[in-house]
């Protein structure tokens, strides 16, 4: 039985070509500036608030919910750009508790790297709240 030399070869520099180019992506990828730590998107969780308008209130808690790109670094909470807090995230989340002070609309902003430009935020309404038991009764401000 007789092999020719020249079909031996072509699969071995197949082979070869794609070991090449595979290994010059990866170099490439492994060359590539990061992008920088972001939030993705924030929301607030009303909680144990309730009122027709809305469920946010004065005086009540509520729970802040940041979803981060880094799980590491930390994130810095703004209420209507004045900062609330800096928290170290859990998987990917970071949560903080927030007690709105006054009635009004609120914008709650997230930005992983103190440096970088705000990269999620959420409109929050606020009536005037009413601790009831653990819970919160909200009218409208």
């Amino acid at each position: 039985m007789s092999v020719d030399r020249d079909t031996r070869r072509r699969p071995i520099r197949a082979t070869v070509v794609a070991s090449a180019c595979m290994g010059a992506a990866a170099l490439a990828v492994a060359a590539a500036p990061s992008a920088g730590a972001t939030a993705t998107g924030v929301g607030v969780l009303p909680d144990l608030g309730y009122g027709l308008a809305t469920d946010f209130g004065t005086g009540c808690s509520y729970t802040i919910e940041a979803f981060l790109t880094d799980a590491v670094s930390p994130v810095y909470f703004y209420d209507n750009g004045i900062p609330l807090a800096t928290v170290r995230p859990t998987g990917g989340v970071a949560l903080l508790k927030w007690v709105p002070a006054t009635t009004g609309r609120h914008t709650i902003s997230v930005r992983q790297a103190p440096d970088e430009i705000v990269t999620a935020d959420y409109a929050v309404p606020v009536g005037t709240g009413v601790q009831v038991g653990h819970g919160c009764v909200v009218f409208d401000g």
